[in-house]
């Protein structure tokens, strides 16, 4: 017998409603935001913060809640010489800072976020160290935003973007999402890569499993116009995601549009 959805959540919006539980007031990000510290107390604080406490951590969590299973972390390895971006889908609060790490170890996975990552009181401090890198609110600050991104994939690491930008818990599909953040490999000349969460039956539970299934690398078709490269990269990479999406064969929560007469 097929199991209900525990909920069911109404939308309007797919590219702007959020359904994240959390309320934050926002901490402006601008031209006084470091991204890069050289301090070596700071470096140090960043590596127990991220290795010793958080990488345990972003191991056990999933594999215990979730009994995650990866598929195709191997393709990856195309990549262990040279930094990349990462592109997934946005279905859980705490496991989608998780489950990049899974991915990517031994590189760090740094994360390009919302500011209200870096603006809760206490979390807040602590979630640069985790490789968080807030997009800014001020325009004069992007310069030393994208010097950030630019230092870690020259460094070799790991770039992690959730170009749905907001969280729908447990959502089986691949939502529309813009070609923005997509300019990003573009100009810094790196691979990209995707991953896609699905939700599929457990044994002896009512609550699924996570099957993340990584695919790529993807590279940018350097014929066309820039803009048409970045909408040319997002459209192939949407659909490899849509297409793994399929794989989802549980729905934990309903998602249901609303009529525009409601």
């Amino acid at each position: 017998m097929k199991r209900k959805p525990t909920k069911t959540i109404y939308y309007q919006d797919e590219l702007n409603d959020e359904f994240s539980k959390t309320q934050i007031k926002t901490k402006e990000i601008g031209t006084d935001y470091k991204y890069i510290h050289r301090n070596i107390f700071y470096k140090m604080a960043s590596f127990f913060c991220y290795r010793v406490v958080a990488t345990p951590i972003a191991y056990l969590h999933p594999k215990i809640k979730f009994h995650l299973q990866v598929e195709n972390k191997d393709l990856l390895k195309n990549a262990k010489n040279t930094g990349y971006f990462l592109f997934g889908n946005h279905t859980q609060e705490t496991d989608d800072a998780f489950i990049p790490n899974v991915l990517v170890f031994p590189k760090k996975a740094y994360m390009i976020v919302h500011p209200n990552n870096v603006s809760m009181p206490i979390l807040g401090k602590i979630t640069p160290h985790l490789g968080a890198l807030p997009i800014p609110t001020d325009l004069n600050a992007f310069k030393n935003f994208m010097n950030g991104i630019e230092k870690r994939i020259l460094e070799g690491q790991c770039i992690v973007v959730y170009p749905e930008a907001h969280i729908w818990p447990y959502y089986t599909k691949i939502r529309p999402f813009k070609a923005t953040s997509f300019s990003y490999p573009i100009k810094f000349d790196v691979p990209s890569f995707c991953f896609t969460n699905t939700y599929q039956k457990r044994k002896h539970s009512k609550n699924p499993k996570i099957v993340t299934y990584v695919d790529g690398p993807f590279y940018p078709n350097k014929d066309l116009p820039l803009n048409a490269q970045k909408q040319d990269l997002r459209d192939r990479i949407y659909e490899c995601m849509s297409q793994r999406s399929k794989k989802s064969n549980v729905e934990y929560i309903r998602y249901v549009k609303r009529s525009t007469h409601d």
